[in-house]
């Protein structure tokens, strides 16, 4: 892969329903619909393009932590923490059904922290706070199998295009391999220091990468079919955020990897060089739109911010616009602590002073950040 300019993004839309912290998100194919979870109870679905809320699905009692599109945009599907999985027709906004494990009225012991479809769209994949990933078939609902093996809280999952491995992440600090046809575990990767809470698939198949409670983004490379040994150590290791990395997603050139932290910011790497190219202040969930234009970042503070790509970046072209309340601009949670939000103004600054920053548009943002911890200030007043 060759290493492409760094792109401009430019926050084009706040998107405003929910009313507790954003959990995931998730988007259709054709790039229309987004989705997202909350812990307000509810899963909300919105126009992409113009921002404009569409439906809300109200039929989860407790938290909801994971949300999947079907490729085929036929189908939502969601794990919350009453431990159950629901999935609704998508088009007709109705629902079709909650999956059950045995004789019960959950589909796991514990909180379901992901879910995610298979290339097929005949297999549902889930991975609990019970320590096990459960395979569902999609069209009766039955349970296929249950993996064991992690020793904690499944955070993530992911499935090559090919449908055939399985990756997922754990709080018991490893990644593990899995072949979807044998069922049987291939590998287990230990090179975080911490949970692993975000993995993603380069959209060649080719490479994954690992966002931990390490602070570090690791890329990995991906073998499958009768080479299922991957090598131990990763390609590369990302460094730069100040805390738990709790989303990654590549763009779908493979070129770019965003990853968003709860440190309050959300960063772009080159993923040939594994160098840092932008930052924009935001937090997790990221997920980028099927024709990368658009970025979508959450969520705790119940808002999703709508980035679109600008222009590539010169020295005279235009910094993303820095937009929305106090809290969003320095990319900090609401009822964040002092030395947090002085921490994110300190670091902004440094970003956007024109004394460092000569791109046009850099005095409109430090004059934004300013009024922004201006407006912080008074409210402690």
């Amino acid at each position: 892969m060759n290493p492409q300019p760094a792109q401009l993004w430019k926050c084009v839309n706040i998107l405003q329903g929910h009313s507790a912290a954003i959990n995931s998100v998730a988007l259709s194919a054709d790039g229309q619909i987004l989705a997202s979870a909350s812990d307000d109870k509810t899963v909300k679905l919105w126009n992409l393009k113009t921002g404009q809320p569409l439906y809300t699905f109200f039929g989860h009692s407790k938290e909801v932590y994971s949300v999947a599109i079907s490729p085929d945009s036929q189908m939502l599907v969601a794990g919350d923490f009453n431990k159950k999985i629901t999935s609704w027709n998508l088009p007709k906004r109705g629902l079709l059904r909650s999956f059950y494990y045995l004789n019960t009225p959950y589909s796991h012991s514990d909180f379901i922290y992901s879910v995610a479809f298979s290339p097929d769209q005949k297999t549902l994949v889930s991975g609990s706070a019970d320590k096990t990933i459960r395979l569902w078939n999609l069209e009766t609902g039955k349970l296929i199998r249950i993996l064991n093996g992690h020793l904690n809280t499944v955070a993530c999952l992911a499935i090559d295009p090919s449908g055939q491995t399985l990756i997922s992440g754990s709080a018991d600090q490893t990644i593990r391999l899995w072949n979807l046809r044998s069922y049987q575990q291939t590998q287990t990767i230990s090179e975080h220091s911490d949970g692993v809470f975000s993995v993603a698939i380069s959209p060649d198949g080719k490479m994954f990468a690992s966002g931990s409670g390490d602070t570090t983004i690791k890329l990995w490379n991906l073998h499958t079919g009768s080479d299922e040994k991957a090598p131990q150590f990763p390609l590369q290791t990302l460094t730069g955020h100040s805390d738990a990395v709790f989303s990654v997603a590549f763009s779908p050139d493979g070129q770019t990897l965003v990853s968003g932290s709860r440190d309050g910011t959300i960063n772009f790497w080159n993923v040939a060089t594994g160098s840092l190219t932008s930052t924009l202040p935001g937090c997790h969930p990221v997920a980028f739109s099927p024709d990368g234009q658009i970025l979508v970042s959450g969520g705790d503070i119940g808002t999703l911010k709508i980035w679109r790509t600008n222009v590539k970046r010169t020295e005279h072209t235009s910094e993303p616009n820095l937009c929305g309340e106090w809290w969003e601009v320095l990319g900090v949670n609401q009822d964040a602590a002092f030395e947090e939000v002085k921490g994110a103004y300190r670091r902004l600054v440094k970003q956007y002073h024109p004394d460092v920053n000569s791109a046009a548009g850099a005095k409109a943002n430090m004059q934004a950040i300013i009024e922004a911890y201006q407006a912080f200030q008074k409210q402690l007043i």
